[in-house]
């Protein structure tokens, strides 16, 4: 019974997925932007998506890596990160 019980959790927890974008804007007293994603999708990002990174300000045209929850209409940006060269 436990583990049908964890199952159920697992699969009723939102799906995060990664992906990588472009800033096409930033608001830096609100926080908040659009972000251009490589298919020609633009979406845009609140405040809360840099909630613990250490960013405060972003430039268009910077490449991030994104976490994104839901799919099509409802696909949402949750986090943001710069991509670094590694």
């Amino acid at each position: 019974m436990a583990a049908r019980s964890r199952q159920r959790t697992w699969s009723t927890c939102p799906r995060v997925l990664r992906m990588q974008g472009t800033v096409s804007a930033f608001d830096a007293d609100r926080r908040d932007g659009r972000v251009l994603l490589d298919d020609g999708v633009e979406l845009p990002f609140p405040a809360d998506a840099l909630a613990g990174s250490r960013l405060r300000f972003l430039r268009p045209g910077q490449r991030v890596r994104l976490e994104t929850t839901g799919s099509g209409a409802t696909l949402r940006v949750v986090g943001l990160q710069i991509l670094t060269l590694s």
